[in-house]
C-alpha cells in the first residue's frame, strides 16, 4: 500500500518545537490527516489548538513499510515521532 506523508509542526506549551510526519493511505483528505495530527497531540498531552492546517503539508507519497502498514489498517493513520515528541527519534 502506498501512504501519504504529511510532515508536520505544531508548538508546545513550553514554546518547543513539536515534529512529526502523520501517514495515512494514498488519496486521503488533508483534512482527515490534520485531525489525526491533532488527536497525536492532544495523546501526547499537548494543546490541539497549537497546530495551524498550514503546518501540515502533504510532503510525498511513499511505499509503507510493514510496520506502518499495519497501524495504518488498524487505526487509519501512523505517527512518527521526531524533534521535540515524547518518543522522538531526533
Amino acid at each position: 500500500m502506498k501512504i501519504d506523508v504529511y510532515d508536520t509542526y505544531a508548538h508546545s506549551k513550553n514554546g518547543h518545537v513539536i515534529h512529526f510526519d502523520v501517514f495515512v493511505k494514498e488519496g486521503t483528505d488533508p483534512k482527515i490527516a490534520f485531525a489525526y495530527a491533532q488527536k497525536f497531540l492532544i495523546g501526547i498531552g499537548e494543546e490541539e489548538t497549537s497546530l495551524k492546517q498550514s503546518h501540515c503539508n502533504f510532503c510525498h507519497t511513499e511505499q509503507a513499510n510493514p510496520k506502518v502498514l499495519k497501524t495504518v489498517e488498524e487505526i487509519g493513520y501512523a505517527i512518527l515521532e521526531m524533534e521535540g515528541c515524547p518518543n522522538s527519534v531526533i
